[in-house]
């Protein structure tokens, strides 16, 4: 018996995109590797793209994940000389 098993049929309402074929799909028809998902709404799917793409943005932008300067060591502290 496997451990895991393998959901072939999606739950009502799930949306997700799909990556390989840039569809909309109700239900996981896709494997994950190749999918967004799941949304609450064929729409919020259509969309996964731009959202994806403002997500991106939001992390590179964002000075908690790049704070680390120019000569600056992995602890933050500047370079010590000797």
């Amino acid at each position: 018996m496997a451990l895991f098993k393998r959901r072939t049929v999606g739950k009502p309402g799930e949306w997700f995109y799909c990556l390989r074929h840039g569809t909309v799909e109700e239900g996981p028809q896709c494997r994950a590797a190749d999918r967004f998902g799941p949304y609450r709404s064929r729409e919020e799917a259509a969309h996964a793209m731009e959202t994806a793409r403002e997500r991106n943005l939001e992390w590179e932008t964002d000075p908690k994940w790049h704070d680390m300067g120019k000569g600056q060591g992995d602890d933050g502290d500047e370079p010590r000389s000797s």
